[in-house]
């Protein structure tokens, strides 16, 4: 017999699907690099940026989702977050997607590109 497994909001499972949707999640290298970026981008109006983890009702998997300060307001400016094998970045402040990235440094640069791109993993 199949089982129902949980799924995101805005995706639907096949009927009697065994796929598991993959997602990205925050890794210590992740915490490490925007860890750099952020202390290099405090003289850019860089102020803070902070590590949430979030669990949905009725599953078993937390999601984490990075919430970016900048010196301008006092509210998260941007988020950023796991979607499937992506990262998206999000205008917090309006609630508008700013793109979608193939990795975390990508989506970190385009908010303030204060560290030198080098050839990254995907990941």
């Amino acid at each position: 017999m199949a089982q129902t497994l949980p799924f995101p909001k805005n995706e639907t499972p096949a009927p009697l699907s065994n796929v598991i949707p993959l997602r990205f999640n925050v890794l210590p290298r992740h915490r490490e690099y925007l860890s750099q970026w952020l202390q290099a981008g405090m003289a850019m109006g860089l102020c803070d940026a902070d590590i949430e983890t979030e669990c949905f009702e009725g599953r078993d998997e937390a999601v984490a989702h990075i919430l970016i300060w900048v010196r301008e307001n006092a509210d998260p400016a941007y988020m950023i977050k796991p979607r499937g094998l992506r990262w998206v970045l999000i205008d917090h402040i309006r609630e508008h997607e700013l793109g979608v990235y193939a990795s975390l440094e990508l989506a970190l640069h385009t908010v303030r590109p204060v560290l030198p791109l080098k050839s990254i993993a995907a990941a």
